[in-house]
């Protein structure tokens, strides 16, 4: 597993093993190999609002978008690429504020979610968002962090 972390804050992160480790549980979780390839880059409020219009058509800032690979190829020796992930670092840190618990549950959450994304998870209806939360919940109880963390 190769996971790349860019920080385009002025905020100081020191999550890459927390990181890996919500990468790497929901690879396992959902039974594949931990033979890939995973972006992830925080951003500021301005950087996410400004994705969000260019790719989704959704004139907003969001708390984090996901970009999965849609082509199916693979390298012998090399990761294969599952997609980029964007957090917002201000919205993390104020959905962490408004849920009580801390940025680096708030962080690790917003990665499961996205991972799941990556994955071909969504939420677009009832059925999909109960079987999204579901495995939300599954990986950020084997991570054992948990909503006032």
């Amino acid at each position: 597993m190769n996971l790349i972390i860019s920080n385009e804050t002025n905020e100081k992160i020191d999550m890459d093993e927390k990181l890996k480790s919500v990468v790497k549980t929901v690879l396992e979780t959902e039974g594949l190999p931990l033979e890939y390839e995973v972006s992830i880059t925080f951003v500021d409020i301005d950087e996410i609002h400004k994705l969000n219009k260019e790719f989704r058509n959704v004139d907003r800032p969001t708390d984090v978008l996901s970009f999965p690979m849609d082509e199916d190829f693979s390298i012998e020796g090399v990761d294969t690429m599952l997609g980029d992930i964007v957090i917002s670092m201000d919205i993390a840190k104020d959905q962490a504020k408004d849920f009580g618990h801390s940025l680096d549950r708030e962080i690790m959450y917003l990665t499961a979610h996205s991972m799941l994304h990556l994955l071909g998870y969504d939420h677009m209806n009832e059925a999909e968002k109960t079987e999204m939360r579901a495995r939300e919940k599954e990986v950020m109880k084997i991570l054992g962090v948990f909503k006032n963390d």
